[in-house]
C-alpha cells in the first residue's frame, strides 16, 4: 500500500511539472508570436478573469490573447455576477499606478504643503488645456493635491517639443521652467541624463494619446482637462 502511494505521489509530481511546463510554453509562444508577427515588446502577462483568455500588456496597450495565441482582443471584460465590476480597469489602473510610481523621481513636481493626494498629469508645453490646468495648480496645491507632471510630447520623439521638453526637464529650475512654457515664453536649450522619453513610452502603454490626462491614486484615467474644483470633489469624495 506504502509504494502505491509513492506512485500516485510520483505522478501527480509529474503531472504537476508537466502541465506547469505547458503552462509556461504558452505563455513564451504568446510573447514571442505578439512579438515577432505584430512587433508589440511584451511587459506582462497574467491569468485574466474569462477562461481561455490571456491579459498582455504592452507597449502600446493593454489587450487579450486567447490561450493557443491565435486570437487578439482589445475589450472591457465586466462581471455580471459582481455588479458589472470593470475588470479590466481594475487591471488597468494597477499598471497604471505600478507605471507612474517608477516615474516618480523623474516627474516634475509641485508639492503641496499639507498633502492629501498626489496625481500624476501627462502633459505637454504646446498644449491649451495643459496650460489651463497649470494656471489652477496653485489651487490644487492648496488644497492639498501634489501634481506629477510626466512628459508626453504628442507629435512623437522627433518633434521641436520633445527636444524642447527634455529642455524643461534638464532646467536648473524644472518646475519655474515648465511654468514658463506654458506660459508661452522661449524655452532655453538645454541637456543632461533624462526620461523624457521613458515617461512618452510609459503614456503611450497605459493609452494615453492627449493631454492632459490625469491619473488619481486609485489609478483611475481621466482622459482631458478637468477642473481644479471637480478634481478637488473627486478626490475628496474618493476618501
Amino acid at each position: 500500500m506504502k509504494a502505491f502511494k509513492q506512485y500516485l505521489c510520483a505522478g501527480f509530481v509529474a503531472a504537476t511539472t508537466l502541465l506547469s511546463t505547458a503552462v509556461q510554453a504558452d505563455e513564451s509562444a504568446i510573447r514571442e508570436k505578439l512579438t515577432t508577427k505584430l512587433g508589440l515588446d511584451v511587459d506582462s502577462l497574467a491569468d485574466s478573469p474569462v477562461p481561455g483568455l490571456v491579459q498582455v500588456a504592452t507597449d502600446r496597450g493593454f489587450f487579450y490573447v486567447s490561450d493557443d495565441g491565435e486570437y487578439l482582443l482589445q475589450a472591457r471584460v465586466f462581471n455580471i455576477d459582481n455588479q458589472m465590476r470593470n475588470e479590466t480597469e481594475v487591471a488597468l489602473s494597477s499598471i497604471r499606478l505600478a507605471g507612474v510610481n517608477d516615474m516618480a523621481s523623474s516627474a516634475i513636481t509641485f508639492k503641496a504643503k499639507d498633502e492629501k493626494h498626489v496625481i500624476s498629469v501627462f502633459t505637454d508645453t504646446t498644449c491649451g488645456y495643459c496650460r489651463k490646468l497649470h494656471k489652477e495648480i496653485g489651487e490644487l496645491n492648496d488644497n492639498g493635491i501634489t501634481v506629477r507632471y510626466l512628459a508626453f510630447p504628442r507629435s512623437g520623439l522627433n518633434s521641436q517639443t520633445y527636444k524642447d521638453m527634455v529642455s524643461v526637464w534638464c532646467a536648473a529650475n524644472p518646475q519655474q521652467a515648465l511654468t514658463d512654457a506654458k506660459s508661452g515664453d522661449d524655452i532655453v536649450s538645454a541637456s543632461c541624463q533624462n526620461k523624457v522619453a521613458e515617461q512618452y513610452k510609459l503614456g503611450q502603454k497605459l493609452g494615453v494619446n492627449g493631454t492632459p490626462n490625469i491619473i488619481l491614486p486609485d489609478g483611475t484615467l481621466i482622459p482631458g482637462y478637468q477642473p481644479a474644483e471637480l478634481l478637488v470633489q473627486a478626490l475628496e469624495q474618493a476618501g
